[in-house]
């Protein structure tokens, strides 16, 4: 069974920092290329930060270039994101999301996602 299990949100104020962990398991992490997304209310959900499945190359949304780092542990299952200087607009639901094209067949697996807030 596919899981992805995001941890690490919560509320922060402004100029603080939060590190999102998610956990895969049910398939071959290392194969997939990880993301993360984030949903704020009223707006479409949008690619925040993605890392190929060796980590040897990462790609950041314009919005948190220079303030988050995506990373991952193939020996732990686990991609991360940290994200300091956060911003009120930082706030949103973020997903973690692995995507892999194996035997031409393409895979697509999403998280249940976890709140940031950020507050004063």
């Amino acid at each position: 069974q596919v899981q992805l299990v995001e941890s690490g949100g919560g509320l922060v104020q402004p100029g603080g920092s939060l590190r999102l962990s998610c956990a895969a398991s049910g398939f071959t992490f290392s194969k997939y290329a990880m993301s993360w997304y984030r949903q704020a209310p009223g707006k479409e959900r949008e690619l925040v930060a993605a890392i190929t499945s060796a980590g040897g190359s990462t790609n950041y949304a314009d919005s948190v270039k220079g303030r988050f780092t995506i990373s991952r542990d193939n020996a732990k299952n686990t991609v991360y994101l940290q994200m300091n200087s956060l911003k009120p607009e930082d706030t949103a639901l973020y997903y973690c999301n692995a995507q892999a094209t194996i035997f031409l067949r393409n895979y697509d697996y999403w998280g249940q996602g976890t709140q940031v807030t950020v507050s004063s």
